[in-house]
């Protein structure tokens, strides 16, 4: 790994991040968690002395945003955002190496949860707006710095409230946010991905009830655990036929592969036996960009042991593609659990189809060049993201909205997907340094 130099900006980035990790703002989902307040006003306390006008915001006790603007000098330029959410989700500490709320530096890397869902990009961000305020940098149009609560969990309590009550302070022309910045290819041309796309999400809450009764006389009860232990089974062996929606063929033509490959790819009726001749993690990642995925992730029932339990609660995780909204999904829970279905309770909890924004922007060619300064061979590959982000609304509000950031060479795709929502996540110092810089750049060159 190359070590950056030792710059101010190095220095702020680094000691800002770790405090951000330590601040552990976990959400998990439930309206008292997650406590961002903490993060919020650790960044107004950053941005202190500089100049920026700086507004919080709580949707719920603790559940703070901030929102920093450098106002433009034209009302009829264009505006950009900077989106970065300040917490992040909950961690089992046995599976980790080092404390994952110790925000450490080992070896180059900062240590901790959040270190790159996405602390990295938020605290990247905070340091690039405060050094541009501090320089007296006059946009031509508005640059916003929003530090938002409550991705990880959907975002009632963050963007999806600002834009319910405070839209006209969020709204921009264009928007950067999480998650892009890794490098790929070789001798004969590198790229460096940028998610211009997400999946859709359509969490589902499914209630299966059943009879109560005495655990020492189960013979003809109706045992709400039973059932759902087949509503669960069905689900995880439904198998969902793959789509060639509009960014898939993008997506697969990134990836290098020879012609033979690259029709089986481009063919609905081959995809399926293609992946599953790969190894595991890429099979994973092409698998959810070309099909609605179902994940039965938390179960709630009573906790006593001689109780016949006459409710339980499934959580799924469903993510849509493109041209996918609740009337498939619907259709897709019917064809998983066939008779099934009518036996069972199923609500809503997210409707967000999937959404992208086109690559043929003045955004983009900021991008562009500020990716080239660093690396100047490299190329900007468009990718889909199969987890959903701040984009989405975002675009909700009519911006173009990319998830960006640079990387470290030395950081591989696989390495750093394997840190989200994982253990012993952490990035390193030439990541956060690539990043900070980046940001400079494209708002320099976009609005300067």
């Amino acid at each position: 790994m190359t070590t950056p130099a030792d710059g101010p900006a190095v220095g702020e980035v680094t000691e800002l991040l770790q405090a951000m990790i330590r601040n552990a703002c976990v959400n998990d989902g439930t309206v008292e968690s997650g406590q961002e307040i903490r993060n919020a006003e650790l960044l107004v306390d950053y941005f202190d002395g500089c100049g920026l006008d700086l507004e919080l915001f709580e949707a719920a006790p603790g559940r703070t945003s901030l929102v920093g603007r450098i106002a433009g000098r034209d009302p009829d330029a264009p505006s950009l955002c900077l989106n970065g959410h300040t917490d992040v989700v909950p961690v089992n500490a046995e599976g980790w190496s080092h404390d994952p709320f110790g925000g450490e530096i080992i070896d180059g890397e900062i240590w901790g949860r959040g270190a790159v869902d996405m602390l990295n990009l938020t605290a990247s961000m905070a340091v690039s707006v405060r050094a541009l305020a501090a320089k007296g940098f006059a946009p031509r149009g508005d640059l916003v710095f929003f530090a938002v609560a409550d991705e990880e969990s959907g975002s009632e309590y963050g963007a999806r409230w600002m834009a319910e009550h405070h839209r006209d302070l969020i709204t921009t022309d264009y928007v950067l946010t999480e998650n892009g910045g890794l490098h790929a290819g070789g001798d004969d041309g590198r790229t460096v991905s940028v998610t211009i796309g997400e999946k859709g999400v359509a969490w589902r809450r499914i209630t299966v009830r059943g009879v109560p009764g005495h655990g020492s006389t189960p013979y003809k009860r109706s045992n709400a655990l039973m059932l759902a232990a087949a509503v669960i089974t069905r689900i995880g062996e439904y198998r969902p036929a793959p789509q060639v929606h509009e960014l898939w063929p993008g997506i697969v033509g990134s990836l290098g592969l020879d012609e033979q490959a690259t029709a089986q790819l481009l063919d609905p009726g081959s995809i399926d036996e293609f992946l599953d001749q790969l190894p595991e993690a890429g099979a994973r990642f092409l698998h959810a960009c070309s099909h609605t995925t179902f994940s039965p992730n938390t179960a709630i029932s009573q906790q006593k042991t001689n109780v016949i339990p006459d409710r339980v609660v499934l959580d799924i995780d469903i993510r849509t593609l493109p041209g996918e909204g609740p009337e498939e999904v619907e259709a897709h829970l019917r064809a998983a659990l066939g008779d099934l279905y009518d036996r069972v309770d199923i609500e809503p909890l997210m409707n967000d189809r999937s959404s992208s924004s086109p690559v043929n922007t003045p955004l983009w060619t900021s991008l562009q060049k500020a990716i080239a300064r660093p690396f100047p061979d490299a190329a900007l590959l468009p990718r889909l993201s199969v987890g959903f982000t701040d984009a989405r609304v975002h675009r909700d509000l009519g911006a173009i909205a990319y998830g960006a950031g640079l990387l470290s060479p030395d950081l591989s795709p696989g390495e750093f997907g394997s840190r989200f929502h994982g253990n012993d996540e952490r990035i390193d110092i030439e990541s956060l340094e690539l990043t900070t810089q980046l940001w400079t750049d494209v708002v320099t060159d976009l609005l300067g």
